[in-house]
């Protein structure tokens, strides 16, 4: 079977479901109101709610939510075939992640521009709140843990990549005073810099001299450093210092400085790299090696698959954003179905050529089965696998595999950047807001909060522990990311159900999806914790346990009290109208 039909099929699909069911979404469930005076303009600041063009805002909200998990999970989960992963992405893409996603925003929106985290006191209770912030900081923690490792890991991986990804920085924030205080265009300055940023990856593909190479610099593999650290150890640990001051200086600089203009030009990136990949398709023709479902696999894909591909289907993170970032941004509240659902079917576009990449990089079945031959050898291969395969899809219009590499791992890291950004500037709001809730003073300082969000990040990224050794906090931690990732989408659709079940509106098309998604992400938890995690199992993990079970016993205590909230009718300060 031929590449091409999964690309056709899947685009329909995902046409159709913005085309119609978010038009049904925002007209007769959410009824968004084009004259709502949003957050952004009500509470304009010029740091964090600034009112944003549409494209602008959706090139920010997409790749925020994007980073590498949208590739990584599908390029992992095809370990079961090709058929259940497609259908995950493209069903879970329309039906849920769409009306996640649009849903956050949209209940963000109507009520300040608040946190899906703050939002749940006012829905659920005080009590349910707290909870629910520990969960989320717990999340953002693994997110930034998980994606510096994956950063580190592809700068030293493909050092031509890191001088465009460098380039980026100070081309972003020269667009940002440009585009703010000039009053300037920001579509042609942002082509301009992405043309900037792909010269000097195709320059450096051919120019060792341009490539930071720091395993080269620190005597190569198998050279021994400081504190005894082999030459990979000590570049692992040298970018994550560099990423951590970087996401420090980011997160606390004014949104448009920095992150809207990068942003919007690695939304421009998605659609070149998107581009490439389908045309490469089109041209290449490539065929299907990985079989359509393994009969062989060691473990089952259900509930596995539901947790396993979570960006690109759906994902907990970008209700954080939504209501985090996106919302104190939103120009027009009728922007929120392109921004909400439309940034959903980008990531769903991703996702599925991802897929695609990885199912028809191998010549044969067999190779597939070898590379593929368990879970474990699936979750270690997938994201080199994709970039190989994505390299070879481009190669398919005349770029040469080196090149196509690079610029394909240009475009994983720097989704893999605005997503550790964003996710160490959530994390600074919501550790601030517990500091409000426990009268911590400190905590609520910006700088205070955000040196809490790196130090920690950092620590969690640098653990060494098990086989990976050195700088495998990041890594051990996937499983978990996983689970608490869809908990807290789950727990996000609960939210916005029992809003609309108060606005007196249909909730069907969120409370649906929300039960699929908690029932089959409790099910993978508590096997995880404790069948495999738990101390008293053969080859137990007592981080992984430690943080799987407080997410769990967090998780139950909360529904347990959202489900008394929607039994009830109490009376509360959350937005009413129509």
């Amino acid at each position: 079977m031929s590449g091409i039909w999964l690309a056709v099929v899947g685009g329909l699909i995902f046409f159709l479901g913005y085309r119609y069911y978010s038009k049904f979404i925002a007209e007769k469930i959410y009824r968004l109101d084009p004259n709502y005076v949003t957050p952004a303009h009500q509470y304009k600041d010029g740091v964090d709610f600034v009112p944003t063009n549409k494209f602008v805002l959706w090139g920010h909200h997409f790749t925020s939510v994007a980073g590498a998990a949208p590739i990584v999970g599908p390029a992992i989960a095809v370990y079961w075939g090709w058929l259940p992963a497609v259908l995950w992405v493209l069903l879970g893409t329309v039906f849920v992640a769409g009306v996640h996603d649009f849903g956050t925003l949209v209940l963000s929106v109507r009520n300040k521009g608040q946190s899906i985290g703050t939002l749940a006191s006012k829905l659920i209770g005080q009590k349910a709140k707290v909870l629910f912030l520990f969960i989320i900081l717990l999340l953002v923690l693994m997110v930034n843990a998980v994606f510096a490792w994956v950063i580190a890991n592809l700068f030293i991986s493909f050092p031509a990549s890191v001088l465009s990804v460098f380039i980026q920085i100070p081309l972003a924030v020269w667009i940002g005073y440009s585009v703010y205080k000039k009053q300037g265009n920001m579509l042609l300055p942002s082509i301009v810099a992405l043309a900037v940023m792909y010269l000097a990856a195709i320059v450096a593909s051919y120019v060792p001299a341009l490539q930071i190479d720091l395993v080269r610099y620190f005597g190569g593999e198998g050279a021994s450093t400081l504190f005894g650290l082999n030459a990979t150890s000590m570049a692992f640990f040298v970018w994550i210092v560099v990423l951590m001051v970087y996401v420090y200086i980011a997160s606390t600089l004014p949104v448009w400085k920095l992150l809207q203009p990068r942003d919007y030009i690695n939304s421009h990136q998605l659609i070149v790299g998107l581009g490439l990949l389908y045309l490469g398709l089109l041209f290449t023709n490539p065929e299907i090696t990985a079989p359509v479902t393994n009969a062989s696999a060691d473990t089952s894909w259900f509930p596995l698959l539901f947790i396993t591909i979570a960006c690109g289907a759906i994902s907990g993170f970008h209700g954080l954003v939504s209501s985090g970032t996106s919302s104190k941004q939103l120009n027009k509240e009728t922007d929120a179905r392109f921004v909400g659902y439309l940034g959903s079917v980008g990531e769903g576009a991703l996702a599925l050529v991802a897929i695609i990449a990885v199912v028809t990089f191998f010549p044969t079945a067999g190779e597939f089965s070898a590379t593929y031959s368990g879970f474990t050898a699936a979750s270690g291969a997938g994201l080199g696998v994709f970039i190989q395969g994505a390299g070879q899809l481009a190669s398919g219009l005349g770029i040469p595999a080196s090149v196509a590499a690079t610029i394909v791992s240009v475009i994983v890291v720097s989704f893999a950047a605005t997503t550790l950004d964003s996710s160490v500037r959530l994390m600074r709001y919501i550790i601030a807001e517990l500091g409000t809730e426990y009268k911590v003073t400190p905590l609520t300082k910006t700088h205070v909060a955000t040196t809490v969000a790196v130090v920690s990040s950092a620590a969690l990224t640098l653990i060494p522990q098990g086989p990976k050794g050195f700088g495998s906090g990041g890594y051990l931690l996937w499983p978990l990311f996983g689970t608490s990732n869809q908990l807290l989408a789950g727990i996000s659709l609960l939210l916005v159900s029992i809003w609309l079940k108060r606005q007196g509106r249909n909730y069907l098309p969120t409370i649906i999806p929300m039960v699929f998604l908690m029932f089959m992400t409790l099910w993978a938890m508590i096997d995880q914790v404790v069948t495999e995690w738990a101390p008293w199992n053969e080859g137990s993990d007592w981080m992984l346990f430690t943080f799987g079970a407080i997410i769990l016993v967090f998780t139950f205590w909360i529904l347990i009290t959202a489900f008394s909230a929607i039994a009830g009718n109490r009376d509360d300060s959350i937005e009413k109208s129509a």
